[in-house]
């Protein structure tokens, strides 16, 4: 009788012959050779960003990029020129009904504790964000952002139940605020298409301004699907970094463009500081008790930064392509702040329909005899098989892990999430009995050895992925986040 040895396909523990355990080695060597190059891959963009930064400090050595505020003499024409998609609305801009009830909101979410420090990654490392947050939006969407899902918890459903009847109407209100943003949003799109053509006026024949003004007319402005909402109280933070470029000050959140975002898309934000004194005693601009939200042109040294304040009420808007060509950031004032950042989050592959879709293509070559309730696989053939390992990684490593690292912080809100996770997760049980079908068939004779080598070909490197990122789950250690920690899948 030959010899066996135990392969380790994550939750499915089968014996293999001794010669398909032979014909894995050579596949083995080119999925770690594939393992590296996505690796370097998904590090590349980021070292390119150090690389950039590093030499900009370089250059700068002591010295300090200027910037400017609403006190100098020269902002008008920066912000006109340079930053003319940026938009500040002031607090009277918005209802005061609004203002009250999206106010009370923020500190609804507060008092009942459902805002959480998200543990993200960054350059290899676990790190516990400053700011804490949570995300609010349309039924199943999420937004991912360094290697963290966030899944929004319902802005209006009533589907599902609310934990209080404070928190459903604090979800209302920013599906309200939402409303009011995005019909701010519009406008100001017009306003600057209307800047835009009458600019361009002279050089353009009456043929193509009748042509773009069809186009821009017929464009629809995509309505805000999720807001991140954050809070930080800078009081108990001793940690904040000081902005490097241009001295700005401490930065509750550093330099970058918002990620994930459908294309060309705007960002609003709200901004509110409670308790805010801020207006009451600064005369001048550049006192620090006020926030600000800093801007600059991605790795642009030449070209000043823009530096404006933000009191209770306030709102901004990235309007279009800024979000891609300019940075932002956001500097701590001295008292707690909340923000609402609308946003068009890129949701192609982040909806709960996407996934949900995804698991019913994979397990429709999973069927039950009737007679015996046996699982049998409808189909050996490669492609389908690489398929369902594919989606059974995605549904594992992208949604069921996310959440339940996380917590239960989202039952402090909703049900939502809970009963689409109990619902993925028996897809998931169902795509590792998949799994572990497909390997009993790999061990049986009747394989011939071209025939076994072309499903291994097409599936072990997905296999291996597996096993690889259930160790990496396995030695993540989030100190400091242990309570929202669940052990569910990691003892896997």
């Amino acid at each position: 009788m030959r010899s066996v040895r135990e392969l380790d396909l994550a939750c499915v523990q089968c014996t293999i012959d001794y010669k398909v355990q032979n014909s894995l080695r050579p596949h083995r060597g080119r999925r770690l050779c594939v393992d590296r190059w996505r690796m370097k891959r998904m590090a590349l963009a980021d070292r390119e960003k150090e690389t950039k930064k590093q030499k900009l400090l370089e250059r700068l050595g002591d010295a300090r990029l200027q910037y400017v505020t609403p006190n100098d003499h020269d902002c008008n024409q920066l912000w006109k020129t340079k930053y003319a998609k940026m938009v500040v609305h002031k607090a009277e801009q918005t209802p005061a009904k609004l203002h009250q009830v999206v106010q009370n909101a923020f500190l609804t979410l507060l008092k009942h504790g459902c805002l959480f420090q998200d543990l993200v990654q960054l350059k290899g490392k676990d790190l516990l964000t400053p700011v804490s947050r949570i995300l609010i939006g349309q039924p199943g969407y999420t937004y991912k952002y360094l290697n963290t899902r966030l899944f929004a918890v319902p802005w209006h459903d009533e589907k599902h139940k609310y934990s209080t009847a404070d928190i459903s109407d604090a979800c209302k209100a920013f599906y309200e605020l939402n409303e009011f943003l995005y019909a701010q949003t519009k406008r100001e799109l017009q306003k600057c298409s209307t800047d835009k053509q009458r600019t361009e006026l002279c050089n353009v024949s009456p043929q193509q301004i009748f042509q773009d003004g069809e186009q821009s007319n017929q464009q629809e402005v995509e309505c805000f699907n999720v807001t991140l909402i954050n809070y930080m109280n800078p009081q108990i933070m001793t940690y904040l970094r000081e902005e490097p470029y241009f001295g700005m000050g401490k930065m509750a959140v550093s330099w970058h463009h918002d990620e994930n975002l459908v294309e060309q898309s705007t960002v609003a934000v709200y901004n509110y500081s409670y308790r805010d004194t801020a207006t009451e005693t600064c005369k001048e601009f550049g006192d620090t008790s006020k926030w600000h939200v800093g801007l600059k042109i991605a790795w642009d040294i030449e070209t000043p930064g823009l530096a404006l304040p933000l009191s209770p009420g306030d709102s901004y808007f990235m309007l279009d392509d800024l979000n891609k060509t300019h940075q932002h950031c956001v500097l701590a004032g001295s008292q707690p702040r909340f923000s609402s950042t609308h946003r068009v989050a890129q949701c192609y592959t982040g909806t709960l329909k996407y996934i949900q879709a995804r698991c019913k293509t994979a397990l429709e070559n999973l069927y039950i005899v009737p007679s015996t309730g046996e699982n049998k696989l409808k189909s050996l053939e490669a492609a389908i098989l690489h398929q369902a390992e594919e989606i059974h990684n995605e549904v594992e490593f992208d949604w069921l892990r996310q959440y339940w690292f996380q917590g239960k912080r989202y039952t402090k809100c909703s049900d939502f999430w809970v009963l689409a996770m109990a619902e993925l997760e028996e897809q998931w049980k169902q795509l590792e009995t998949t799994t572990s079908l497909v390997v009993e068939e790999l061990v049986k004779e009747y394989w011939t050895q071209e025939e076994r080598d072309k499903v291994l070909k097409s599936i072990l490197p997905l296999l291996a992925e597996r096993h690889d990122l259930r160790q990496e789950w396995r030695q993540r250690n989030p100190i400091g986040f242990k309570p929202f920690l669940n052990d569910r899948y990691l003892s896997q």
